[in-house]
C-alpha cells in the first residue's frame, strides 16, 4: 500500500512514489514557493545543528552524505 503525505505547501494529497517526482510536494509550482520560503528566510531549522553532538565518525558520514545527494543531483531542477 503506498504512503500518502500531505503536500508542505497546500496540504494535498501526494503518493510517495516514483510517480510522483516532486514529493512531498504536490507540483514543482508547491516546491519553487517552498524554495521561496526558504530563500527569503522565513523558515528556518528551530534548533541549530551543534558539533559537539555529533561523534567524529557521525559528522564525516553526515558530509559524505550530503556531497552524495548533491553530486547526483542533476541540473534540470530550474528548467522544467
Amino acid at each position: 500500500m503506498p504512503v500518502s503525505v500531505k503536500c508542505p505547501t497546500c496540504q494535498a494529497a501526494v503518493i510517495w512514489s516514483a510517480q510522483s517526482p516532486h514529493r512531498p510536494f504536490c507540483s514543482k509550482r508547491c516546491q519553487l514557493i517552498d524554495l521561496g520560503e526558504w530563500s527569503e528566510e522565513n523558515n528556518k531549522i528551530s534548533t541549530p545543528l551543534n558539533s559537539a553532538d555529533l561523534s567524529p565518525e557521525a559528522a564525516r558520514d553526515m558530509v559524505e552524505d550530503l556531497e552524495a545527494m548533491l553530486a547526483k543531483n542533476d541540473d534540470s531542477f530550474f528548467k522544467e
